[in-house]
């Protein structure tokens, strides 16, 4: 029986929608493109059998949600985790738009997954899952409608299957038009170089903006990464490579912390061949989880689920800056308290940019048929997030507000502009 007195907290979808409708009072947003963009543009729930190895069938829960497309395709990533359902997906992909706005790129907000824990099933089952999940999608993806890229649970791999599955159900005249279906692809299939770390790096760039923008030095600047999987490894690999010194990691496992320095290639090493969790690093010594955001540091780069921070460890905080590596790790009612302590804080739609936007070249490259090289990759996702960055700033300044309200005012203003030039059908 639930408590009556348990205090239920926002769900991600409350806080997307909190941020929203308070960077729409900023800028004084049209009240008929308001309701446009409080509403998705399409939710589709598919239900579709797969054979297991065993020979048994089992029924899985897919979906796909798509915000908006005034600026172009959708374009988000696709999860595979026991939590995805439709209120998930439609928070993220609200995210979505306001990050590719935010971004300068032609793209909407879509974001999707399937309903399972693929640790429970075998690389065979996962490949039928994958196609099965594709073919149920049908036309509802396509290179220029809706482009998915990977997520939580989701690699290149994934993105080799539904490219090939998709490919499959076209004419074999055009099968190598529709190579862009999806972002995040090996290498080999048509993927582009440095997309592994990409968001990683969009982070570490964020951050050197707000250096510059400080006049901070990074060098033996401290840092705490929640999160150790694909962004908070790479974002540690690049703020190391500046002088900047780990000192905790936390994931699902454990809290790790070491005041000398953690060794994030070493790390990383040990994660690899410990089921990707930190716990048992001898590098380091273990924390109760409760403590990791009360590790003294410079930077905390929370790059692992939403709403991590929150009004009951807000206060912990005694960094000067927070780059928000994953989508939402900080609720509202945390961020109040944060921004009254004077705490900085790079928000998740600026600062985990970095993905999309590689994503944006991965597709140029196929639409065009070009090979770009990784330093030139790197160089293109810095200069879009540095100016997104002075955008940000800029509007922060204009309307007087914070940082996140000032990147969602840049996102809404774009939309507003494409809507009034163009009008709304009939």
């Amino acid at each position: 029986m639930r408590n009556k007195n348990a205090i239920l907290k926002p769900s991600m979808y409350d806080n997307v929608m909190k941020q929203f409708n308070h960077a729409a009072d900023t800028i004084k947003l049209d009240a008929g493109i308001r309701k446009i963009l409080s509403a998705t543009n399409s939710e589709i729930s598919v239900h579709f059998p797969v054979k297991m190895d065993d020979g048994t069938i089992e029924v899985f829960n897919g979906y796909r949600v798509q915000h908006n497309n005034a600026l172009g395709p959708y374009k988000g990533g696709l999860r595979f985790h026991p939590a995805v359902d439709i209120d998930t997906a439609r928070a993220l992909a609200i995210w979505m738009t306001w990050k590719s706005a935010l971004a300068g790129l032609p793209y909407g907000g879509g974001k999707g997954g399937v309903s399972i824990d693929p640790q429970a099933y075998s690389k065979s089952e996962l490949e039928r899952i994958t196609r099965r999940f594709t073919y149920a999608l049908g036309e509802n993806i396509g290179p220029d409608v809706d482009i998915p890229a990977p997520d939580v649970n989701t690699n290149p791999q994934i993105m080799a299957w539904i490219a090939d599955t998709f490919a499959s159900t076209k004419s074999p005249s055009t099968r190598m038009l529709n190579l862009h279906v999806v972002t995040g692809k090996p290498i080999g299939s048509g993927g582009l170089k440095g997309r592994d770390r990409a968001t990683g790096f969009g982070v570490v760039a964020s951050i050197k903006s707000w250096a510059k923008l400080k006049g901070v030095d990074l060098l033996n600047k401290t840092f705490i990464v929640q999160g150790f999987g694909n962004v908070g490894y790479w974002a540690s690999h690049f703020m190391t490579e500046l002088g900047a010194k780990l000192i905790a990691v936390q994931d699902a496992s454990g809290t790790i912390y070491n005041e000398s320095g953690i060794d994030s290639e070493q790390l990383h090493d040990y994660v690899s061949i410990n089921n990707g969790d930190v716990y048992g690093y001898e590098g380091a010594k273990q924390l109760e989880n409760n403590s990791f955001f009360k590790v003294e540091c410079d930077i905390v780069i929370p790059a692992a689920l939403s709403n991590q921070i929150t009004s009951e460890n807000a206060d912990e905080i005694k960094a000067s800056l927070i780059a928000e590596g994953a989508n939402g790790p900080i609720d509202t009612e945390g961020e109040k308290i944060l921004l009254a302590k004077g705490v900085d804080i790079i928000p998740d739609i600026l600062c985990n940019a970095g993905g999309v936007t590689g994503s944006y070249y991965e597709w140029l490259q196929n639409k065009r048929s070009e090979n770009y090289n990784i330093d030139t990759v790197l160089e293109m996702i810095e200069e879009k997030l540095s100016v997104a960055f002075s955008k940000t700033v800029e509007s922060a300044r204009k309307y007087k507000t914070d940082w996140r309200t000032g990147a969602y005012c840049v996102a809404l203003e774009r939309i507003q502009q494409t809507y009034q030039e163009r009008g709304v059908f009939p």
